[in-house]
């Protein structure tokens, strides 16, 4: 399931040059095509949050199914920008609404190593995007920008009713039916969902506007798009063991000091982008890039699932994962709109690093004066 869940997140970032040439569309509207695919899975998050509190996590997880397959089915037959558009949003929440309920479930059925198994669940999820270029690029042999889409809503179309069979035969745990009051677990655990909040949502505002036009960026530096697609996946293919062990390594080190690590890393990769050149060194570059930003999504799920009560687990989720994304699916329309503005890439670089730069250092001062919180309130 999260395969095709996060397919649908990240198809547009090899598909944004394709869809260039079929449709002319400027660098803006690309951006907002992307940026509307991150909205829609941030917009449902709070709902689904509420929804928790009334209904299974397997119901809303079989729900995101059926978005993902009618969003995408929509999307594949559009004409038009504004039905573009408005498919890929719908795309989106299908991710909004089955990672809400999806990893709250995941740490539930292995509490005693929510690393390990959100981690694992990552790994799926990274094959996805691994796999996106790949899967574009076959498509385009075969058809065009549309087949990719056609066949992911028949595989979701599928996979949602083989997840309904799987589910239907699980002993699922019971520890949700006690999250009955979303606006009280959000009043109680405010201080570790705005750290979380904080440092996920601006750095993965950079990851996205990064990603989605690495591949145009690239071309600037004249490494042809193909090359470029190889070194998005690249990119992405270093995010299945960073997955994996990162998980693991949540589960042992302490969760502020890790996430920071995590965050000075990746400010340092930003920064260092604009003066590498080659196809190898951007080669080193994208896998070292790619493995330092991937490792930050379980060191964060599990800083939050790995501490959060029965009571308040997916209703605290929900408002981190809304809060997370409303910051994170700017990031392309923001890096679109600047290129129509004619402002260069290495410069939107710089400036993306130094706002990464003053995020790490409020952190820092406040985790230095005991004010983030190390775990969640009990």
């Amino acid at each position: 399931m999260i395969f095709l869940i996060n397919l649908a997140r990240v198809v547009f970032a090899p598909l944004i040059e394709p869809i260039r040439a079929a449709t002319g569309a400027s660098d803006a509207t690309l951006g907002l095509l992307a940026t509307l695919v991150w909205a829609g899975s941030a917009v449902p998050r709070l709902p689904t949050g509420l929804l928790l509190t009334r209904v299974s996590r397997v119901r809303a997880i079989f729900a995101s199914g059926v978005v993902l397959t009618l969003g995408t089915a929509f999307t594949a037959l559009t004409t038009s920008p504004t039905p573009l558009l408005v498919g890929a949003f719908v795309m989106g929440t299908a991710s909004g609404v089955y990672f809400t309920a999806a990893n709250p479930l995941i740490s539930e059925l292995f509490p005693e190593s929510p690393g390990r198994a959100l981690g694992q669940h990552g790994v799926a999820s990274q094959l996805a995007a691994v796999a996106a270029p790949g899967i574009v690029t076959a498509a385009l042999a075969v058809g065009d920008w549309r087949t990719t889409l056609v066949s992911l809503a028949v595989a979701a179309a599928l996979m949602t009713a083989l997840f309904t069979l799987v589910a239907r035969r699980t002993d699922v745990p019971d520890a949700g039916q006690r999250d009955t009051d979303f606006l009280a677990a959000v009043r109680t655990q405010w201080p570790i969902v705005l750290t979380a909040v904080a440092t996920l949502g601006l750095t993965t505002m950079v990851w996205n506007g990064l990603f989605n036009f690495y591949v145009t960026y690239l071309g600037t530096i004249d490494i042809a798009a193909r090359a470029g697609r190889t070194l998005l996946q690249v990119m992405f293919a270093a995010g299945v063991p960073a997955f994996y062990l990162s998980g693991r390594l949540a589960d042992r080190l302490p969760a502020v000091p890790y996430m920071l690590t995590i965050l000075a890393a990746f400010t340092g990769c930003i920064l260092f982008l604009p003066a590498v050149s080659g196809f190898w060194p951007l080669a080193a570059l994208s896998g070292v890039t790619g493995y330092v930003i991937h490792s930050i999504f379980p060191a964060v799920d599990t800083y939050l699932l790995g501490s959060l009560p029965d009571h308040h687990r997916a209703s605290a989720y929900s408002a981190y994962g809304a809060g997370m994304m409303l910051l994170q699916a700017p990031g392309s329309l923001v890096v679109g709109l600047l290129r129509d503005a004619g402002v260069p890439f290495a410069t939107i670089f710089q400036w993306m690093g130094g706002g990464l730069v003053a995020l790490l250092a409020v952190l820092l001062v406040l985790h230095a004066d005991g004010r983030l919180p190390e775990t969640a309130r009990a």
